[in-house]
């Protein structure tokens, strides 16, 4: 709901805070005081045209900032936070300025927006019902929503059976388009994976099959430098029995133990050292050996190194192509086969949803009728029920009709049928659309009609202006009641000038304007007990006279009795 509204700089109002209350608020003042100023105050907070010319002579632009209270699901906060607003445990800010120049900047939450957004967010939070702004009856899709929210549990039901039937066809239908569209593009990226998974399977590459090899080939390729190496290292080590005059490591061992052998018994440090020197012998007969068999496994064959370079040549075919790495490869190979697979079955596909679509096809059919019926039953409740509320908004005469128009072969998200609200302003008339059958007052008295008996809940703000054009006595008495029905599921905010709609109100906002001679300028304030008694005797009277306060008294008690 709106909490709290600050105009300034607009029209005649210099500054003015409306401090706004759920239920029913009533803005009175006398002819000229800028009551309209306040309904254009809302139309440029919820992003209405903006016009340089209501920007006021004394100031350099128009200001209206509006705090709202709104629960954390409420698709506007969503909206909100969507375009970066800071929302404060649900508080929301939304603001709008006009320059004198006719620029016009939008705010909300803190963060500069186009103006679109507050635009945007207005539909979902007020409903502005006056002369010239009937935005719900402008709009054809909205007669459908309101008849809808009024159809309740079976339209709803029968709704959401549509919904169901219709996303499932819908989703079938483009998923079919895709295939049997797009079926050369499917033949011609199959071939393409069939043959790069052959090539993969006849190179059959395996896990770090790539680094083995590329090791293995600088063994070989060095093969005889590796062999003389190897073989001048084990000479020195165990010796060689062709070359009888050369001195090796363990000859040298032998000799440094046997020198030891006979006196190491007397002296415990060189039994230390010639325990060292026999493991020492141990480890140079073990390099010995690990030698001799690398010599002998060392090999020496040309056509094995011709076969490693062969097999990494194949290999660096796969990763030029299908990846930086034999896991790479492997990877694409997986995910080309499950590819391969769902385009192989793509035809059997073709045929599952042809039938599918069928199927569907009767389903939304009937699906769709079920929910002409609901909403053509719907459709005769809701003339009932508004035929009986214009009776007490002095429009007896006046016939609404809600024209349910089916067309089976255009579906949308929302069923085949088009809804229209219309209305035959006086017996016998035609009965034409309601936006072109009435006049401002009429239309305002029309929509309070669909609201009090929808009563959806799923605007939180209405405002009506001069609801009550054109009507007095009794039936202002009624319409006030009406406003009052409505504001117990809603906030409702209503510019009125007549005591008694006024008298319904939970909060009575008065303009006023003062003028020092020179500059006239108009503010808002909260009226309450004697001064609201005083406003309500000045509507009646057009003076604060006592018999007028006597008669505002009456008309208070009386709209309170009624509310209870």
């Amino acid at each position: 709901m709106l909490r709290e509204l600050r105009i300034q700089g607009l029209g005649v109002i210099d500054d003015a805070l409306l401090e706004l209350s759920s239920g029913l608020n009533v803005v009175t003042g006398e002819t000229g005081a800028g009551k309209t100023m306040v309904v254009q105050g809302l139309g440029l907070l919820f992003g209405g045209r903006s016009d340089a010319a209501l920007v006021r002579s004394t100031a350099d632009r128009a200001a209206v900032e509006g705090l709202l209270e709104l629960p954390s699901e409420h698709p506007a906060l969503i909206r909100a936070l969507d375009a970066g607003a800071d929302v404060d445990n649900g508080d929301l800010i939304l603001a709008r300025t006009v320059a004198g120049s006719g620029r016009s900047r939008a705010h909300v939450g803190g963060r500069s927006v186009p103006v679109g957004v507050l635009a945007e967010l207005g539909e979902h939070l007020v409903a502005v019902h006056g002369q010239a702004d009937q935005w719900r009856l402008q709009r054809p899709e909205q007669h459908r929503v309101m008849l809808d929210d009024f159809g309740g549990r079976p339209v709803a039901t029968a709704r959401t059976s549509y919904s169901v039937a219709y996303d499932a066809w819908t989703a079938a239908r483009a998923e079919l388009a895709l295939l049997t569209d797009h079926a050369r593009e499917r033949a011609q990226r199959l071939e393409m994976l069939t043959a790069a998974l052959e090539t993969i399977e006849r190179v059959d590459p395996q896990s770090g099959e790539d680094d083995d090899l590329a090791a293995e080939a600088q063994r070989l390729i060095h093969a005889d430098g590796l062999r003389e190496g190897a073989q001048v290292a084990h000479d020195a080590i165990v010796g060689n029995e062709d070359l009888p005059d050369g001195a090796y490591v363990g000859e040298l061992l032998a000799r440094a133990r046997h020198a030891l052998s006979s006196v190491v018994e007397h002296d415990d440090a060189l039994a230390a050292i010639d325990a060292r020197l026999r493991e020492l012998t141990i480890l140079v007969a073990d390099v010995g050996a690990d030698l001799a068999s690398y010599l002998a496994d060392l090999d020496v064959d040309p056509g094995r190194l011709e076969h490693v370079q062969q097999r990494r040549a194949e290999l660096t075919g796969l990763l030029r192509t299908y990846g930086e790495s034999i896991e790479d490869v492997l990877q694409w190979s997986r995910a080309a086969a499950a590819e391969s697979a769902e385009l192989a079955g793509s035809d059997d596909r073709i045929q599952l949803l042809t039938t599918q679509v069928g199927e569907l096809d009767a389903a939304v059919a009937t699906a769709a009728a079920a929910l002409t019926k609901a909403r053509t039953a719907a459709a005769r409740k809701l003339e009932k029920a508004v035929t009986g509320e214009l009776a007490y908004l002095a429009m007896g005469s006046a016939s609404p009709k809600v024209q349910v128009t089916t067309d089976p072969g255009h579906r949308t998200p929302h069923g085949v049928d088009e809804v229209e609200i219309l209305l035959a302003a006086n017996a016998g008339a035609p009965a034409r659309t309601v936006a072109k059958a009435a006049s401002g007052g009429e239309l305002s008295r029309v929509m309070l009609a669909l609201e009090v008996v929808s009563s959806s809940g799923g605007v939180p703000t209405f405002v009506f202006d001069e609801v009550d054009a054109g009507v007095g006595g009794a039936a202002a008495l009624d319409i006030g009641a009406r406003l009052r029905a409505l504001a117990q599921n809603a906030q409702v905010i209503v510019v009125t000038h007549l005591a008694q709609v006024a008298a319904y109100a939970d909060r009575h906002l008065v303009v006023h304007k003062s003028s020092d001679g020179h500059i006239t300028a108009s503010g808002v304030s909260a009226v309450e007990d004697e001064a609201r008694l005083s406003e309500l005797a000045r509507m009646l009277g057009g003076n604060d006279s006592a018999t007028a306060r006597e008669h505002a008294r009456e008309l208070l008690q009386d709209a309170q009795r009624k509310t209870l």
